[in-house]
């Protein structure tokens, strides 16, 4: 099953594009600003959470206007296909409403219908980055694989927020309330946890099966920032309630879980290892998470310039790649000369100023 009839309507700085005819890859070439990456952009709003920018909604209309809408239609080229579409208006600018074939629908409920993926310049740094942007790595890839995963995540949050305003207060926290607080954190957290560890585990499997040429291959290693268990977490919550207290803030938990990544041919952490080798890990890792996440569901992977610093090898060896998984590729690049190996089999436009022409 594939994207196809993909529609874009006052987003960024495309006032009105439609793309049709897709197939296993797509490229869009076109200079640096022309709008290649809000195709993408929009196309990963077909997912639950704030896209692959993270960018507040107000940012999207086209203009500094206060709406826009995305829409594509999910099709395997045989029975009914679903459209699927996510939309701000005007009367409501700051909330992002979604529709599955013209029906109200939740954001969560994108998730069911499709395993989105993808892989940009600003992620390069992910291993050099904070603990938090690994484990807002590690959260999409989850979402990918289990779409229940925003539930737990969103619910453990609020409940964490309600413990920290609780130890924060100068007078004491009522006893009950903070017990209901911390059962719900335990609750909650221990499911956020599990599900990190599962995914990481998985694609730490799938890497395993990786050649480490011409890619260097990563092991990952879940590092949890507190006990799984939810009664071992729940008696360490209670326990911590003093130190807790004199902090201001709750130090144990899977908000301060991490991902450990390192070079399996040389055993070298990922952060210090040379800018190319992160790169090439990086890849590695979209890649097992996108074949993994198109096992269950319809899968689609955003690839923003990354052939752009892939010698020749890499790149036939990345093609070799995409063209045996099973998603559907959207790959961006400033010149078609990077995707020639894959130019007869590729849906390809061109990109200026918002606009979209097909070559």
């Amino acid at each position: 099953m594939a994207l196809d009839l993909i529609s874009l309507s006052d987003f960024r700085n495309h006032a009105r594009s439609e793309l049709s005819g897709t197939g296993h890859f797509n490229l869009l070439t076109g200079e640096n600003g022309a709008g290649k990456t809000n195709v993408l952009e929009a196309l990963s709003l077909l997912a639950p959470g704030r896209g692959l920018r993270r960018a507040p909604l107000a940012e999207m209309p086209l203009g500094g206007g206060d709406g826009f809408s995305v829409g594509a239609t999910l099709t395997d080229g045989s029975g009914e296909p679903v459209r699927l579409g996510t939309f701000v208006r005007p009367d409501r600018p700051n909330r992002r409403r979604v529709q599955v074939n013209g029906a109200e629908a939740s954001a969560a409920s994108l998730g069911e219908w499709l395993a989105l993926s993808w892989l940009t310049p600003a992620m390069d740094r992910l291993f050099a980055d904070s603990a938090g942007g690994r484990r807002r790595f590690v959260d999409r890839m989850t979402l990918a694989l289990d779409p229940a995963h925003a539930r737990q995540a969103a619910r453990y949050e609020a409940a964490l927020r309600e413990r920290n305003r609780l130890l924060g207060d100068e007078a004491p926290p009522d006893p009950v309330w903070l017990d209901g607080v911390e059962r719900h954190m335990a609750e909650h957290g221990s499911a956020l946890a599990r599900s990190r560890a599962r995914t990481i585990a998985a694609v730490a499997a799938a890497l395993a099966e990786f050649p480490d040429e011409p890619f260097a291959r990563p092991t990952l290693a879940y590092a949890a920032g507190g006990p799984v268990d939810l009664a071992d977490f729940a008696a360490a919550l209670r326990e911590s309630r003093r130190r807790d207290r004199q902090a201001g803030r709750t130090l144990t938990g899977p908000h301060r879980d991490d991902m450990e990544v390192v070079m399996a041919g040389k055993d070298v952490p990922a952060a210090i290892c040379s800018t190319g080798e992160q790169k090439a890990m990086l890849i590695a890792i979209t890649l097992a998470h996108a074949e993994l996440a198109a096992r269950g569901r319809p899968g689609v992977l955003l690839l923003d310039e990354v052939a752009a610093h892939l010698d020749p090898v890499r790149r036939e060896a990345l093609f070799d790649r995409l063209r045996a998984g099973g998603s559907q590729v959207w790959l961006t690049g400033t010149e078609p000369t990077p995707f020639a190996a894959i130019a007869g089999e590729a849906a390809m436009w061109m990109v200026e100023r918002g606009q979209l022409a097909r070559r």
